[in-house]
């Protein structure tokens, strides 16, 4: 394994086991997704860094308050890698009330709340959310049954895209059709769609560079999962780099985390360890990125990947803890 992805899966490791010794006894399914918010930025996850932040919002947010449910560990991180906290959480409560204009009160909409302090996109955020509100109405229409609150995540994403509302629309149409006969029809092909949309290129080669990359893992003996772990395989497609250099990595950071503590197969499967090494490929790959249309390509890649990563955790049964 090349170095420089070795050293972030080392780092990757140091940062769950961090934020596993200050939230203890939670939701284990989450230790990695808030690990890999770090890794993204080429920060370590510090306890003392941590605990603050957890203390901060306590202070700034009520015993019952979405930001400290079933997202908390997440918030806190990302109130971790940034040098205001406390500015980051009046943006992200500002955020959230303007997003309870538009949207039903969920925990995914924390997340949504989480993205637009996290990024500072063309539009002003009440221009985001109520572009976002309607791309989601045209989701909707298109998907009546499938589009659902972790869709207002995507549609958030969506609409910091350059591209109109109805090309992004026939973007995603365009993928899930050339998409079905591969993988399953469903909410989490949709989601895929979502991440695919915000990428460079035709839909076809979208879709032809997300099915290679998958069957490349297959041919290599790897598995990878057609559920919810499928977007965050799209974010790293979306990304510039060779298919086999991405499988390549993709083996060897999986055959590396198959030897740590807390991912051995009867604690974390086949399916979900892939995953995570998938997000770490696409944290390594994100900074290679040259041109400005594939800079953003690689922003957007990243944070694609810790929102469905986490939209794949609340979505798999996770509980809420105050």
């Amino acid at each position: 394994m090349r170095e420089a992805l070795a050293g972030r899966c080392r780092e990757f490791i140091e940062n769950r086991d961090a934020i596993k010794r200050v939230f203890r006894l939670e939701n284990q399914t989450l230790y990695p997704v808030c690990a890999n918010i770090f890794c993204a930025r080429s920060m370590p996850a510090r306890e003392e860094t941590l605990r603050h932040c957890n203390e901060l919002l306590k202070r700034n947010t009520g015993l019952f308050s979405n930001f400290r449910g079933t997202v908390r560990m997440a918030v806190v991180s990302m109130l971790a890698t940034c040098s205001a906290p406390e500015d980051r959480i009046a943006r992200m409560q500002e955020n959230y009330r303007l997003l309870k204009q538009y949207y039903f009160t969920s925990d995914y909409l924390t997340l949504v709340a989480m993205l637009l302090a996290d990024t500072e996109g063309p539009r002003l955020p009440a221009e985001t959310i109520a572009r976002g509100r309607e791309i989601y109405n045209k989701m909707k229409k298109e998907h009546p049954f499938l589009t659902s609150g972790e869709d207002s995540v995507f549609a958030t994403l969506l609409a910091q895209s350059e591209k109109d509302d109805y090309a992004l629309i026939a973007d995603m149409e365009d993928c899930y059709a050339k998409l079905r006969s591969t993988f399953h029809a469903g909410n989490d092909l949709q989601a895929v769609t979502h991440v695919l949309a915000l990428g460079q290129g035709t839909t076809l080669e979208k879709s032809a560079r997300l099915i290679a990359l998958f069957e490349g893992i297959k041919k290599a003996g790897g598995k990878y999962g057609k559920y919810r772990e499928l977007p965050v395989l799209a974010a790293l497609s979306i990304l510039p780099v060779e298919i086999s250099d991405a499988v390549n990595d993709l083996m060897e950071v999986d055959a590396f985390l198959a030897d740590q503590k807390g991912y051995r197969w009867w604690i974390v499967d086949r399916k979900t360890r892939m995953m995570h090494a998938a997000m770490l490929v696409a944290d390594e790959y994100a900074p290679s990125a040259v041109s400005e249309a594939a800079a953003m390509s690689s922003a957007i890649a990243i944070i694609a990947a810790q929102q469905t990563a986490m939209c794949a955790v609340m979505t798999s049964g996770s509980s809420s803890s105050h």
